[in-house]
C-alpha cells in the first residue's frame, strides 16, 4: 500500500477509520510505503512546532517504508505529467504506487483518477 499525506494528516488527527485501518494493515504485515514527497507534505505543516515536527518525523520513519524519489519513480512522474493534467507532488505518489506495484490509499481520488493502472483505496 502506498499511503498519500492526507490519511498520515488524518491518522495524526486521531481520525478513528483511519488509525484502526492502518494499524489493521500493520498487524497483517502489509508494507506500507510512504513517498519522500509526502513526507516533505506532511512535515511543511506550518502550525507544528520544532518537537511536533521531529515526533512526527519520528512516527513516520518508524510506520512507513520511505520511498525516496529515484530515477524510475521521476520517470514515471515525469510521463504522468506529461500526459495527465496532475500536480507534481500527485504525480511523484502517483509513480510510487505504480513503480512499487500498490494501491494508493488516499482521500483526493479526484487527483489520481486519470493515472493509468493505478489502484485505488479511499478511505
Amino acid at each position: 500500500m502506498t499511503i498519500d499525506s492526507n490519511i498520515v494528516i488524518a491518522y495524526l488527527a486521531g481520525e478513528e477509520s483511519i488509525v484502526k485501518q492502518l494499524s489493521l494493515w500493520k498487524e497483517e504485515g502489509r508494507l506500507l510505503f510512504l513517498s519522500t514527497i509526502a513526507e516533505a507534505e506532511v512535515l511543511g505543516f506550518p502550525d507544528f512546532t520544532s518537537e511536533e515536527r521531529k515526533r512526527t518525523a519520528r512516527f513516520m520513519a518508524e510506520q512507513f517504508v520511505s520511498m525516496i524519489c529515484d530515477r524510475a519513480i521521476a520517470y514515471r512522474a515525469g510521463v504522468l505529467r506529461g500526459t495527465i493534467n496532475i500536480k507534481l507532488p500527485d504525480a511523484l505518489i502517483a509513480a510510487t504506487a505504480l513503480v512499487t506495484g500498490t494501491p494508493l490509499v488516499t482521500r483526493n481520488v479526484k487527483d489520481f483518477k486519470n493515472v493509468s493502472g493505478l489502484g485505488i483505496v479511499s478511505l
